[in-house]
């Protein structure tokens, strides 16, 4: 891609969690205006919103949306989930740092997750993130390397980077604290990444509180600023139904999203500032 362009990833996370994000999700893909999406794996929603993903082959990248917070995972996790069900991510977060992690557990559902994708996609997945980004964290990062060195490396896939230069995330002064905590969490993985050649995007953007105190139009505008080689974007899209409403707090928040990602203003504020879409963050 020419130097002179400008270009952006729009990715978004949390595909398969519900029905309605997966109509949001695939009829933004379907209009050009996401390139990524990862997929909740271990949801009891994924098997039939792979199929219908699927019809979607070739116009965008699809990877796995690592789980390790907040819900049930695919097997059994005696030690971080021993009611069936996974920490909040401020547990999750201070177990990691603290090493209070069960390394193979941590691999088995991984492993488990990413077979998941497989066995409906019929595929490798394209890339790794992470729920939370908890695929940064630590000992859950080793398991992450791992992973790609064995099931994404041979494919050309990558794995999303939460770094960003904290001084930029300042000057955006969006949920600076949150974004900076995120980034600082990202450098240990960002570091490998960068020492086995392992793709990933540059930049990270689209950290909010999802609070909808700021118009989203206006946090599209400063997020996709100025972009840099290999800009990522995270975004939330969906449709409110039901099935969400019974397993997550983040709710009307996502049409929001939608509504502008899908209109003619997302649209125009791109164009009018010269800035394309890309499907591999890596590449740009």
């Amino acid at each position: 891609m020419p130097r002179d362009k400008a270009a952006i990833t729009l990715c978004a996370d949390d595909y398969g969690l519900a029905p309605g994000l997966g109509l949001a999700i695939r009829a933004l893909i379907g209009q050009g205006r996401l390139q990524a999406t990862g997929c909740m794996t271990g949801s009891a929603f994924w098997p039939d919103e792979a199929v219908l993903l699927k019809s979607l082959e070739g116009r965008a990248e699809f990877g796995v949306h690592l789980t390790l917070t907040d819900h049930r995972p695919l097997g059994a996790m005696p030690s971080l989930a021993p009611e069936g069900r996974l920490p909040p991510i401020g547990a999750m977060v201070k177990r990691a740092v603290l090493h209070r992690l069960d390394k193979a557990e941590i691999a088995a559902e991984l492993e488990r997750q990413v077979d998941s994708f497989e066995a409906h996609m019929g595929r490798p997945p394209d890339f790794l993130d992470g729920h939370h980004h908890v695929h940064q964290l630590p000992i859950v990062r080793d398991v992450v390397v791992d992973l790609w060195r064995r099931r994404l490396k041979p494919t050309g896939g990558w794995v999303r980077s939460c770094w960003e230069n904290p001084l930029a995330i300042a000057r955006r002064r969006i949920d600076p604290v949150r974004a900076t905590i995120i980034a600082l969490l990202g450098i240990g993985l960002r570091m490998r990444m960068r020492a086995e050649g392992i793709p990933h995007n540059r930049s990270f953007r689209g950290v909010y509180d999802f609070s909808g105190k700021v118009p989203y139009a206006r946090l599209f505008g400063i997020f996709t600023e100025s972009p840099g080689p290999g800009t990522l974007v995270m975004c939330h899209p969906g449709q409110v139904d039901e099935p969400l409403r019974a397993c997550e707090w983040l709710t009307d928040q996502r049409e929001v999203e939608w509504r502008f990602l899908e209109s003619d203003a997302c649209a125009l504020s791109l164009a009018d500032r010269g800035i394309t879409l890309a499907a591999r963050p890596d590449r740009q």
